[in-house]
């Protein structure tokens, strides 16, 4: 099964938004990602409603952050891509008759609620702004290296 990868693509393309001064385009971002425009922009289009970032058309247009780098979350920039399924596994069979498969259901069930609800607990204490500056020191500890 493929994995949904649109909160660490939205996360990779914030971060580039955050290094710019003006407006990023979704080609530039699409580069970034190594995908195409339109997927750029489908996807930001759902950070735009959750007024995360805000396009401008024309010549000089482009994505821009709007909201505060300190105050979005990983939680909420994975509410505002609709809450993909935080999990690849999943039952056999939804609705079973056997009883057995409905105890494995049951305790498999439990499990995943309680990690889920571990994740986003931990997606609500993470910041944008505590991405940027794991990045920044990154960054640096790599410009040191080649001094």
């Amino acid at each position: 099964m493929k994995r949904d990868s649109r909160l660490s693509s939205v996360l990779h393309a914030l971060l580039h938004m955050a290094e710019h001064d003006g407006p990023v385009t979704s080609e530039t971002l699409a580069q970034c990602l190594g995908t195409n425009p339109v997927v750029v922009r489908r996807t930001m289009a759902y950070l735009r409603e959750a007024g995360i970032v805000s396009s401008d058309r024309g010549h000089a247009g482009g994505w821009r952050i709007q909201a505060d780098l300190r105050t979005v979350t990983l939680r909420q920039l994975h509410e505002a891509l609709g809450e993909p399924a935080t999990f690849a596994i999943g039952h056999r069979n939804e609705a079973p008759a056997c009883l057995v498969e409905q105890a494995v259901n049951a305790a498999l069930e439990d499990t995943f609620a309680q990690a889920e609800a571990l994740l986003l607990q931990r997606f609500s204490e993470i910041t944008l702004a505590d991405l940027a500056a794991d990045f920044a020191r990154r960054h640096e500890a790599a410009r040191q290296e080649r001094h």
